[in-house]
């Protein structure tokens, strides 16, 4: 089987969170050797489940819950491997990295999970949450272009400076984030999967009324993302002018003796044999001067 290869982010979590696979492995080597110092390692508890409450500035919004299901048994049956990473909150810890991991525990139905405890501030656990869901279970690209705008707001940082951070390059991080400009209704396809990243991509390119008829097209006829991509950038070809139609000489005549006679703008629309007459006024006077056209009318002279 071919072995999985991690994508690389910048400095990665390691450099965030630090490599507990060394830790262990440091933590080992001071047991076996205690005479040599030892540089101090994160300790790792074993913390209830009922103190632990997740991450509000989650980037992730959705769960896969039969992927949950399988990481559940795999913990039942060999336990959390990794540690999960939180910070005090009081008598209680917040979720800095591995909410996954806590959903899949609770799942699992233990009491208690491996834990590391850092007391980090708020840009470097949004910047840790980010990178752990990057690295370990992508994101809809929804999801990974809000964590991206939030990590950006939240620590004031530039597209190029979020990029570097990321490890992506800049054109990359502005691709992402302009996906959060599509409509609400494609953004959701986005999210359900029925729209690809490419898809979307592509849409961007468009105005916004033909996003949505391009997005709602793709769903309906499974375009790829060339074929969309083909269809974006073909000139729209302006609507045809409606025909003229020649008007008839007795509207004409009708609707100017309205307008002699009351006063005022007077439109006609249709044909002598069916339409509409719109008399205009523009204050009390053009009114009162209608009524009075209209109430000798009814009294017949």
């Amino acid at each position: 089987m071919a072995k999985r290869v991690q994508r690389g982010l910048g400095r990665g979590l390691g450099a965030l969170l630090g490599d507990v696979v060394e830790e262990a492995a440091a933590q080992e080597a001071n047991q076996a050797e205690p005479e040599v110092p030892a540089a101090p390692v994160d300790e790792v508890r074993m913390l209830p489940i009922r103190l632990i409450d997740p991450n509000r500035d989650q980037p992730r919004r959705t769960f896969d819950e039969a992927a949950l299901q399988e990481l559940a048994d795999s913990i039942r049956a060999v336990g959390v491997i990794q540690p999960i990473i939180v910070r005090p909150d009081g008598e209680r810890y917040t979720i800095i990295a591995g909410e996954r991991r806590y959903r899949a525990t609770r799942l699992a139905g233990l009491d208690e999970i491996p834990a590391i405890v850092r007391d980090w501030d708020g840009q470097r656990r949004l910047e840790a949450a980010l990178i752990e869901n990057l690295q370990r279970d992508d994101l809809n690209p929804v999801e990974e272009a809000m964590g991206v705008r939030q990590l950006m707001d939240e620590a004031g940082l530039t597209q190029e400076e979020a990029a570097k951070r990321l490890g992506k390059s800049r054109p990359a991080v502005a691709n992402l984030l302009r996906l959060l400009t599509l409509p609400d209704s494609v953004l959701e396809l986005l999210k359900s999967g029925k729209l690809s990243a490419g898809h979307a991509r592509a849409l961007v390119t468009v105005d916004r009324k033909r996003q949505i008829q391009l997005a709602n097209l793709t769903v309906q006829q499974g375009w790829s993302v060339r074929q969309l991509e083909r269809i974006c950038a073909q000139p729209v070809k302006p609507d045809a002018p409606k025909p003229r139609v020649p008007r008839d000489a007795q509207i004409s005549e009708l609707e100017g003796m309205a307008r002699e006679l009351f006063g005022t703008r007077v439109k006609l629309d249709g044909t002598t044999d069916s339409g509409r007459i719109t008399l205009y006024y523009y204050n009390g006077d053009d009114l009162q001067r209608i009524w009075d056209v209209l109430e000798l009318a009814k009294e017949g002279h």
